[in-house]
């Protein structure tokens, strides 16, 4: 368990997948760039493969991601943030996505 304080610190933004790639000689890792409103869009390395045939099709979705992580280097490539999605003890597995309205890329979550 965690504490409410310790939630509090976990910074979550929606981010814009601007571009998506499977991971070479990888079955379960995707790389995408994604735009958070920032400078730069940042790298994030994901292990969706599995449930993504077409990683093509997550190009201009709007995502929450946990952007106040320490970058970390998976398979040699530096991932800095982390998708938020679900995936059920049945197998079932979906990102998130704001359907409302048109969420602005780097709005922070409460």
């Amino acid at each position: 368990m965690i504490t409410i304080q310790d939630f509090s610190n976990v910074e979550m933004r929606i981010g814009v997948i601007v571009s998506a790639e499977r991971v070479p000689e990888t079955d379960k890792l995707l790389k995408l760039s994604v735009d958070f409103g920032e400078e730069r869009m940042r790298s994030v390395i994901s292990g969706i493969a599995g449930y993504i045939p077409d990683p093509t099709i997550l190009v201009g979705k709007r995502c929450p991601f946990v952007t106040n992580l320490e970058p970390r280097t998976i398979r040699g490539l530096t991932s800095e943030a982390m998708i938020v999605a679900v995936h059920t003890e049945e197998g079932a597995f979906s990102i998130l996505e704001p359907t409302m309205m048109q969420v602005p890329a780097g709005t922070r979550l409460n």
